[in-house]
């Protein structure tokens, strides 16, 4: 499944409020949001805009490029992890499962007397 940009940006902003030991109560009143909404940013389910995303970033006192830049890694990352898999499952699946590989016996070679 492909990692989505919400998702990406949660675990980043989850990440930074773990760090600094602080609960989703603390972030969420400096935020000035609810805190069913921030724990549903945080797990990926809501899109947060980009006024929220700046709230909760400035209580959180983490850059918004920083969080961008790191959900931006974790795309890439996941990205990279899935292509690799599914070129692996490519290779694989050329492979059919009825193809027979015949090695022949080795051939003795004629000694030729000196």
């Amino acid at each position: 499944m492909t990692l989505l940009l919400r998702e990406a940006l949660g675990e980043s902003l989850r990440r930074a409020r773990v760090a600094q030991s602080r609960t989703l109560r603390e972030v969420s009143t400096s935020a000035r949001v609810s805190l069913g909404y921030l724990s549903e940013v945080e797990r990926g389910r809501k899109e947060a805009s980009s006024e929220l995303l700046a709230s909760i970033c400035e209580a959180l006192d983490v850059p918004l490029s920083d969080v961008l830049a790191d959900a931006g890694e974790s795309l890439a990352h996941e990205a990279a992890r899935a292509s690799a898999s599914a070129s692996a499952a490519a290779v694989t699946a050329r492979i059919d499962s009825d193809t027979r590989i015949v090695i022949p016996a080795p051939t003795t070679r004629p000694v030729i007397a000196a």
